[in-house]
């Protein structure tokens, strides 16, 4: 066994395994979480590393959808009315990254990032809203898969958040949005690796797919059973000092 190999793994399997966990809790953040710490810190370029995180998460979500399932967290009808908008906003998002110089394009990502992080603060703040239909979700599942894709990160921030805030079931939105992000990171990724390969895309990825995979089905119970409020406030807080420590590295 190359035990240098499984030593280089080993903080990758840490970064898969907490941001899942966080994910599968939160119906949010493995995209952003990973994002954050490989353009942010890692110095990777933007496309690149979304396409690493894209490829990792069909794994993660296709395990977490399964849990999902299992506990009967999914919407029917939810999941059909986000998964074609999706999926379209999520082709388009990884088609233009691909298309842009990341010397350019590494600032305003991170700054994006950033602002995710504010969000998803502000909301554990002012939790919880007040009851509401969901209204526009077909709009919101384009948006949210153009913004994953694009900026590294937002399916769960943006789709997930918005539908709660609207007051709809905490773990049936949890469910449903991470059974439909399965299919979303199938079109992100053969799309990303239509443009840029998959050679670059290994190494790291591996570490990120077994940690992620392993916490997806904790990710599942603690849907059920972890607050929301005191969770989002955290999640948020770090991911937005994170990203924001990643710009002040990128732009010195």
């Amino acid at each position: 066994m190359d035990y240098a190999f499984v030593e280089q793994l080993l903080p990758y399997i840490a970064i898969g395994f907490a941001a899942q966990l966080v994910d599968g809790a939160l119906g949010m953040a493995f995209g952003v979480i990973c994002n954050t710490l490989l353009v942010g810190v890692l110095g990777l370029p933007p496309a690149l590393a979304s396409a690493k995180v894209h490829v990792v998460e069909c794994f993660t979500t296709a395990s977490s959808g399964i849990s999902h399932l299992f506990h009967r967290n999914i919407d029917k009808a939810l999941f059909f009315k986000l998964l074609l908008p999706g999926m379209a906003g999520g082709v388009t998002g990884a088609y233009l990254l691909t298309n842009i110089d990341a010397s350019v394009v590494k600032p305003f990502v991170l700054g994006y990032l950033a602002l995710i992080g504010l969000y998803i603060f502000v909301r554990g703040v002012f939790w919880p809203p007040k009851p509401r239909e969901a209204k526009h979700v077909a709009p919101l599942g384009l948006l949210g898969g153009f913004l994953d894709a694009a900026g590294g990160g937002g399916w769960g921030p943006v789709v997930t958040s918005n539908l709660l805030v609207q007051g709809v079931e905490p773990r049936r939105v949890i469910g449903t949005v991470n059974s439909v992000e399965f299919f979303l990171t199938i079109a992100v990724s053969a799309t990303f690796i239509a443009h840029l390969g998959i050679a670059d895309l290994l190494g790291a990825t591996l570490g990120l797919i077994i940690g992620g995979v392993a916490a997806a089905p904790f990710g599942a119970w603690a849907a059920k059973r972890i607050p929301l409020k005191p969770m989002l406030i955290f999640v948020g807080f770090v991911l937005a000092a994170t990203s924001s420590f990643g710009i002040w590295s990128a732009l010195r």
